[in-house]
């Protein structure tokens, strides 16, 4: 005996839809389950944007602590001549992503600010605040 489940019909069901009706309810289907991903997906895009721009680089990364910051963006010991203390906390990737379009970075002068713009730009995996840097450089970061 065949066990293969077989779809439950009688004969009050009526006759077989057609395959236009059929093909009909599958495009609205997709449509429906197209439109709320479109909704899921906004918002998870809007909170990535934002922790982008909450994110922290600490200047010098932790690994660097204590070093200064030279006018290159190089860390180099401290109170080395031309060089800059650490700024007292982190910058936030919003702070950052202004003094790159041409704003200043909190508590810093012209030549300090030039300095640690420098040194964020030189960041590489691996390092303290890399990631928060490279999310800033993504489209719409």
């Amino acid at each position: 005996m065949d066990e293969t489940p077989q779809p439950y019909r009688t004969d009050d069901d009526g006759p077989e839809p057609s395959r236009a009706a059929t093909s009909s309810r599958r495009a609205l289907m997709l449509g429906a389950i197209g439109a709320s991903t479109v909704v899921a997906i906004r918002p998870a895009l809007a909170q990535t944007t934002g922790s982008v721009l909450n994110c922290q680089i600490p200047v010098p990364d932790p690994g660097r602590a204590g070093s200064y910051i030279a006018r290159d963006g190089s860390t180099v010991p401290a109170r080395t001549q031309g060089s800059f203390a650490p700024p007292s906390r982190p910058y936030t990737g919003e702070e950052v992503k202004r003094a790159l379009q041409g704003g200043q970075l909190p508590n810093s002068n012209s030549l300090s600010n030039r300095a640690y713009l420098n040194y964020i730009r030189r960041l590489q995996r691996g390092q303290g605040g890399f990631t928060c840097y490279a999310s800033l450089q993504m489209p719409g970061g």
